[in-house]
């Protein structure tokens, strides 16, 4: 039995992760928590899964748009698969993140969308401001690559909250000269793999609700390949705008749990 509500939320999540790659964790897990009730736990590990399958959706599509940069993926996943391994041993060695410890954490990440969200809305500023420190596909670019990659592998696999909005906006940063379509297709196609390998992991510490997946994937699964047909199509700044604005949203939401 489909239940409608969950479906809807899947639907809109699946179309701003189209649009922007940002939206799996950073909207769903709040969702889940927040508005349905769900244990965080099953709401992360749920989620995780949820992003995988949505993600690969609007990998096929970014990729038939020509709108993913390969060489980004790459040395993202060099430094967030490890990542994502270790943290899965961890939370098997040690246990689950305790209640108090998963709530900090939480609204630790909240603030940290809040100052990217400003970051964003500030961008071009800021770019001007570092100018003298060019990045875009050099190889200076390689290192800070790889260890935003390690960074997103940490956070996602404890919370679900990061690959998107977070990875997004940095990249936006390092990659300057790339457009903002082929960032989001490129990060999307990033958090395949990531929410892939973090999400396995969860399922086999038991924080999965399959049932619940299903729904949220019927919503989904149209919604990113609408928002990933809308992506490369909206102006760049318009793109910028609203990934600022969810953002900021998703950071008090985080705040307020």
């Amino acid at each position: 039995m489909i239940d409608l509500p969950y479906a809807m939320a899947g639907l809109l999540v699946g179309l701003l992760i189209g649009m922007t790659g940002v939206g799996g964790g950073s909207l769903m897990t709040p969702l889940l928590v927040l508005m349905f009730g769900v244990a965080p736990q099953t709401a992360v590990g749920t989620d995780l899964l949820f992003a995988a399958v949505t993600k690969t959706v609007g990998v096929g599509v970014h990729h038939g748009r020509q709108t993913i940069d390969w060489k980004i993926v790459r040395r993202l996943a060099i430094g967030s698969i490890p990542a994502v391994l270790f943290t899965l041993i961890a939370l098997n060695v040690f246990g689950q993140l305790g209640k108090n410890t998963s709530h900090t954490v939480l609204i630790a990440l909240g603030a940290l969308l809040l100052i990217t969200s400003v970051g964003l809305l500030f961008q071009r500023r800021l770019m001007t401001y570092g100018a003298t420190h060019q990045f875009a596909h050099s190889a200076d670019s390689f290192a800070p690559t790889v260890m935003l990659g390690a960074v997103l592998g940490l956070l996602v696999t404890i919370t679900s909250v990061g690959a998107g909005a977070i990875g997004a906006t940095i990249l936006l940063l390092l990659y300057r000269r790339i457009p903002v379509a082929r960032i989001v297709g490129s990060d999307i196609a990033h958090a395949v793999p990531l929410a892939m390998i973090a999400g396995a992991g969860h399922w086999l510490l038991g924080s999965v609700d399959f049932a619940l997946l299903l729904t949220l994937l019927v919503g989904s699964i149209p919604g990113v390949i609408a928002g990933s047909l809308l992506s490369s199509h909206a102006p760049e700044r318009f793109l910028q705008l609203m990934l600022a604005a969810i953002l900021a949203v998703s950071g008090v939401r985080l705040l307020m749990s």
